[in-house]
């Protein structure tokens, strides 16, 4: 399988423009274009590259062509035209690799896929973790959903671009936990934001509180390296706290919101649902087994 060398970037703008930088820093042939003029004349002037006028003229003997656009409707109209002919399929040859590094829907990228199959052109999704800030110093963290050749073979390309690769499965698998990741991450931050609002309220100090959540969640009692990997994924549910007991303390924590008129919708769910897990599951049964509770609902196992 040969090595991919030339390269259309789509989209250059506060994410697209350093990531292609790196690609041409490393020697990679490569023709960038966005929906602004401005933008590509900027990147040209930064780093070098070709302007491409059209996203045909990005594609044509493109071995790879990377998009980073904002969602899956904006790369499917970009990439199969959706009624246009100014389209990058238009301009691609058999073999050739979409590498889609846009925050997209799953389902989207599989779909995107199946409907270049009939040209031999093949889809890889690749979205990252990291700002603006990671995406300059090329220590972005890539993950990657496609077969495994076609991952080896765009691998070179985006260690150019980040400091780490993960390989996550077929088609979309990448951008499914990509978005599976800023979940979590939009959940710990509405619970801190608003268990610190309950906190103020009741009197505590901000930066006290901040300190101290660092150490007793973020720290030693974080969530995954201290719950899930040792007792979830391994089944021993040893951690030594019962369930019913973390059901009482999140009840405490949602009756002192409610005694101070503090704003906690998350908190509330949550305490129905430990409540509910604890009753259906056993309040003695250890805090980890709560996953049972979500394995029935959803017919997994983890």
């Amino acid at each position: 399988m040969t090595a991919i060398r030339k390269i259309g970037f789509i989209g250059v703008g506060n994410m697209g423009n350093p990531m292609a930088g790196h690609l041409v820093k490393k020697g990679y042939d490569v023709a960038v274009y966005d929906i602004r003029p401005e933008a590509v004349k900027t990147f040209v002037s930064q780093h070098g590259g070709k302007a491409a006028a059209t996203l045909v003229d990005a594609a044509h003997g493109a071995d790879a062509v990377i998009t980073m656009l904002p969602d899956d409707k904006v790369v499917r109209k970009v990439v199969l035209g959706e009624g246009s002919e100014n389209c990058v399929a238009a301009g691609l040859a058999k073999g050739a690799i979409v590498i889609d590094m846009s925050t997209c829907n799953p389902a989207a990228t599989r779909s995107l896929g199946e409907a270049l199959k009939p040209r031999g052109i093949e889809v890889v999704d690749a979205p990252v973790m990291g700002g603006v800030i990671f995406a300059k110093d090329a220590t972005l963290d890539i993950m990657v959903g496609g077969e495994t050749a076609l991952v080896e073979r765009v691998k070179p390309l985006l260690q150019a671009m980040g400091r780490s690769v993960v390989h996550c499965g077929g088609t979309g698998t990448a951008h499914a936990l990509k978005a599976l990741a800023n979940y979590v991450n939009a959940c710990a931050l509405i619970n801190t934001i608003e268990a610190m609002t309950i906190g103020k309220r009741f009197g505590l100090d901000s930066k006290l509180m901040a300190e101290a959540l660092t150490t007793m969640c973020a720290g030693r009692n974080h969530p995954i390296e201290k719950k899930v990997v040792p007792h979830v994924l391994t089944r021993k549910y040893g951690t030594g706290m019962a369930m019913g007991f973390i059901a009482k303390d999140v009840r405490i924590a949602m009756e002192t919101a409610k005694s101070v008129g503090a704003f906690a919708p998350l908190g509330e769910r949550v305490s129905e649902i430990w409540t509910a897990a604890s009753e259906k599951i056993g309040a003695g049964h250890d805090q980890t087994e709560i996953v049972r509770y979500w394995e029935e609902a959803s017919g997994v196992r983890l």
